[in-house]
């Protein structure tokens, strides 16, 4: 059954029993306390008494008559009344009573320790007599010459001083209550809180969900980073340590080579969560982070990948019954990598360019042959033969200029596919070629990457452009690196708007149902993977120059 109960039910009820042992020790304790103290206090009070008739004249000059008793006991019970003792006993050096509070006892042996008292010495102690367990005093009484002449006990009763001490008791009962109440209130108070907190969970059930989150932190194949509301992250797992280029942590902190916990690298531990200031995160990520704002299916460009982040608040539970709005404790993002589906999706974008090329070539193909066919009807072979003998150097010179000026075949069916397209749109593709074209060492995915994007941009600005629509590509190696040049004629860019060209997401165009603004993007990052540079100018249009560096034994 107890396993049943929860963390704040446990709590509770060890805290409840803590406070009951507590307040039974404490209590003991103080009673105790109290009781010693008024032993002590009625031995005081009772020296105070003994020493004070030991020192009366009287006393002295009566112990040396031939009846003492006649002379002590009525002055002995006197005092007594008056101090409040429950005995004073005045007796010879041999013990004999000369005063008692009991007439009977008078002339009988004194009960109890004298030998300090015959050595001239005041003591006190708790012993039994007559009149049962006592606190009494023992003084001497001296002539001039020192002598002990007689000596005087003073003595309250046990049962007097716990009398005494039973006053207090309400008290001490009041003390003890109030801390067992005060501490009762506390541990239901804080029983309340847990339970709110733990949602009503025992131990075995926070182990188990526990183990649940280490096992979707080590089996998710999303990044997942958890931000506070202090801009303090929290955890990551081993798969946003990869995507973000962070350090995998172990679970108490330090930088470690495998996954905290089998699957979550928590910057919790032993050393405080780092911030997203500490972080070697790419600016747009660290906006979005801090921010906190809700995020769906946001893309951004790292160094070297294009992510896909999503991100939205930790919302603790409900209060009851919804009178109380849900704490918000931060951030949740999980990030998916999209560079291998870009990547993709250029190649296919290649594709797509060379099979609207062939689709072009063969539209015009078939209206020059609808027109030699024509021509051949109307019996005129010999413009009929002419015709196609032109038509066929044309393409054939277009097709040489390629071949001859790019070494490189991907690059060369590229172009040859954007001329096509351009021509087909109204826009004349003029290519140049300044020393080597070949881009061996170089990723030719990043080459068409990069190509592709500008001459995208470069036609689509021409095309709208009034005429004559251009676009100009140098192509050529200088020293050791490879420069691209793309110029067109169109209307160019913002010389304050140059940076947020690279930005993704920023576009002149209108919004397609996919959107736009990744492809400079793209560029940018191809080019700085490669280690390359890249400029904007708009001396007519737009001019983008592209440098990228070659190795030296692969330079020409």
């Amino acid at each position: 059954m107890i396993h049943r109960w929860s963390i704040a039910r446990r709590l509770f009820v060890a805290h409840l029993l803590f406070m009951v042992a507590l307040t039974a020790i404490v209590g003991t304790a103080t009673f105790v306390d109290a009781r010693d103290h008024a032993y002590e206090e009625a031995g005081r009070r009772m020296a105070g008494i003994a020493v004070s008739v030991a020192d009366s004249p009287f006393v002295l000059e009566a112990a040396s008559a031939a009846d003492p008793s006649a002379l002590l006991q009525p002055y002995a019970l006197e005092v007594m009344d008056d101090a409040d003792a429950d005995f004073i006993t005045i007796m010879a050096p041999d013990r004999t009573r000369w005063t008692h509070p009991r007439d009977e006892e008078l002339g009988r042996p004194y009960i109890g320790s004298i030998d300090a008292a015959l050595n001239g010495e005041v003591f006190t102690e708790i012993t039994a007599g007559t009149l049962g367990p006592s606190v009494r005093t023992i003084a001497p009484v001296k002539d001039a010459d020192g002598t002990v002449r007689a000596l005087v006990a003073a003595g309250v009763t046990v049962r007097t001083v716990d009398i005494a001490l039973s006053g207090r008791l309400p008290a001490l009962v009041a003390i003890g209550l109030a801390l067992l109440a005060g501490g009762s209130v506390a541990s239901w108070l804080l029983e309340r809180y847990l339970q709110r907190v733990t949602r009503g969970w025992g131990p075995e059930q926070l182990a188990q969900l526990f183990a649940y989150y280490e096992s979707v932190l080590h089996s998710v194949r999303e990044g997942v980073i958890l931000i506070d509301s202090r801009g303090n992250v929290v955890m990551y797992n081993d798969q946003a340590a990869e995507l973000l280029g962070l350090t995998k942590r172990s679970s108490n902190g330090e930088a470690a080579g495998s996954a905290a916990n089998d699957g979550g690298s928590a910057a919790a531990g032993s050393r405080a969560a780092p911030s997203l200031a500490e972080l070697p995160l790419a600016p747009s990520l660290k906006e979005l982070f801090e921010s906190g704002r809700t995020a769906l299916d946001e893309i951004h460009l790292t160094g070297s990948r294009i992510l896909v982040v999503n991100q939205g608040p930790a919302v603790g539970p409900d209060s009851a019954a919804g009178r109380q709005r849900a704490a918000v404790f931060g951030t949740v993002a999980t990030i998916r990598d999209r560079t291998e589906i870009e990547s993709l999706g250029s190649e296919l974008e290649t594709m797509r360019t060379l099979s609207d090329a062939l689709r072009a070539q063969t539209h015009e193909h078939a209206n020059r042959l609808h027109t030699i066919v024509s021509l051949m009807e109307l019996g005129r072979a010999s413009e009929a033969l002419d015709f196609a003998t032109k038509d066929l150097e044309l393409s054939q010179r277009l097709t040489d200029d390629l071949v001859s000026s790019i070494e490189e075949p991907v690059l060369g069916a590229l172009i040859m596919g954007k001329a096509a397209e351009a021509h087909e749109r109204g826009v004349e593709l003029i290519l140049s070629t300044g020393g080597s074209t070949a881009v061996t060492g170089l990723a030719v995915q990043d080459l068409v990457a990069i190509l592709g994007n500008l001459l995208d941009n470069a036609i689509d600005a021409a095309a709208e452009a009034p005429a004559p629509r251009l676009v100009e590509l140098t192509v050529g190696t200088t020293g050791s690196a490879l420069e691209i040049a793309v110029e067109d004629s169109g209307a160019g860019i913002d010389p304050g708007a140059v940076e947020d060209v690279f930005r993704h997401g920023f576009s002149t165009k209108t919004p397609g149902p996919f959107g736009r603004g990744l492809g400079l993007a793209l560029v940018r990052q191809a080019v700085q993977r490669l280690g390359g540079t890249m400029t904007i100018t708009s001396p007519a249009g737009a001019l983008f120059r592209v440098t990228l560096p070659v190795t030296e034994e692969e330079k020409p």
